[in-house]
């Protein structure tokens, strides 16, 4: 059933899983022309009347990251200009919540720079999936409703795995709030891992904090980026003596080198969603790809109705 005065629009990252999304609703994404100018400047025309209108605009921060912000950017602004009644940015992906903290002198929180673009740009509330870390909700001064897919992933398991022997593995202590999280999802125990990092692609690790001999561990992050510190963890998880070591994550970035060092890694199985659109050539037989549109259809619904999108995960 068609919802009165609600319209989804595409950027480039994210076509896909925002026509799923659509189709989910009885729509079908709304007409949106990007292009460039000769000079290389983007330029963004919406096709159809949006005047009044509740719009959702679908758009991860992938690679090119740059590129697509910008292309939402400017999309948020066509869409103030075409006298949208209120937009919200739908960011499956938001990259820079991990520039979320100086740690370093002389640099920016990019994560609240992004935040503050987007409301200058015209974001009236903006809908997101499992930030790499809490506090960036706090980063935006307009309303965000803050997906997981933890329920999801745990399912995935719960339903093709015998859970008495697993434990969830957190790769470091600022992950274990995640982890745990998707634990209690499973009712099965939580280890840490002790890590240090020494550098963006580089870790340096030292020993499990928990029991991990014999059992079937499921390493579970946010994200899996160049696959640096899976490769870390898998190596410290033998070593403890896990029985087998499966990965899982919500966003599967693999970027760099990480479909070589997965493709090789020790590891049975390697479970993301499609938060992050992922080509034929990054498919590889141990993974597997869980659809969140449901999920993000749902809450859509929701915002656009007035109902609670908390609801959906009680």
């Amino acid at each position: 059933m068609i919802k009165h005065g609600l319209q989804i629009f595409a950027c480039n990252a994210s076509r896909e899983l925002a026509g799923d999304i659509s189709q989910r609703l009885g729509l079908r994404p709304g007409a949106l022309d990007i292009s460039r100018f000769s000079n290389d400047n983007l330029r963004v025309q919406v096709r159809e009347n949006v005047r009044e209108r509740d719009v959702f605009v679908v758009q991860s921060f992938t690679e090119p990251v740059s590129e697509h912000i910008m292309e939402l950017l400017i999309t948020l602004d066509a869409l103030r200009s075409a006298s949208a009644q209120r937009i919200t940015a739908v960011i499956p992906y938001y990259s820079y919540a991990r520039s979320d903290k100086k740690d370093a002198p002389r640099i920016s929180i990019t994560g609240r720079l992004i935040a503050d673009l987007l409301h200058t740009a015209g974001a009236d509330r903006v809908l997101t999936m499992d930030l790499h870390a809490d506090q960036v909700h706090g980063f935006f001064s307009v309303p965000v409703d803050h997906l997981t897919a933890v329920s999801i992933i745990a399912e995935h398991f719960r339903n093709r795995h015998d859970l008495s022997r697993m434990v969830a593995v957190a790769t470091d202590a600022g992950g274990a709030k995640r982890a745990g999280r998707f634990s209690e999802a499973l009712g099965i125990p939580l280890a840490i891992i002790d890590k240090r990092r020494v550098s963006d692609t580089a870790v340096k690790q030292g020993h499990v904090v928990g029991d991990v001999a014999g059992r079937d561990a499921v390493i579970f992050e946010d994200e899996i980026a160049t696959g640096g510190t899976l490769l870390s963890s898998i190596a410290t998880l033998h070593a403890a003596g896990a029985r087998s070591i499966h990965a899982a994550a919500t966003h599967g970035v693999l970027c760099g080198l990480a479909i070589e060092r997965l493709r090789e890694a020790a590891l049975d199985s390697i479970v993301v969603t499609n938060t992050v659109h992922l080509p034929a050539e990054k498919r590889l037989d141990k993974l597997t790809v869980l659809d969140v549109a449901p999920l993000f259809a749902a809450a859509i619904e929701r915002i656009h109705s007035g109902q609670s999108v908390g609801a959906l995960f009680e």
